[in-house]
């Protein structure tokens, strides 16, 4: 009799072994992994987003340069060309002290 019981102890068990997961619990675990994906491509793409941010951002700082270094290369070669300011004055124009008005004084 206990060989008996024995036999259908493990039968029973290998029984319920061989069963495993439910579709339920199957469908459960590969939404999870779908969820999963998803989850690191969003984050992947708000990365990648970022990226590109800091990209544009350092390209229009460079940009920003580089046109301030023309600027002022081309008002130098204009400088240049024109032969500098007359007058020693840092306008360009030499005051003439006999038509300073009246109240501005000479100093």
């Amino acid at each position: 009799m206990k060989k008996v019981l024995s036999v259908f102890v493990i039968a029973g068990m290998v029984a319920l072994i061989a069963c495993g997961p439910s579709a339920e619990e199957k469908a459960a675990k590969e939404k999870a992994k779908q969820d999963s994906i998803a989850k690191a491509n969003k984050e992947k793409a708000m990365q990648d987003s970022i990226a590109a941010v800091e990209k544009a951002k350092a390209d229009s700082i460079a940009n920003a340069e580089k046109a301030k270094a023309d600027s002022i290369a081309k008002a130098e070669e204009a400088k240049a060309k024109k032969g500098g300011t007359k007058g020693g004055t840092k306008g360009g124009t030499k005051t003439d002290p006999k038509k300073v008005k009246a109240g501005q004084g000479k100093g």
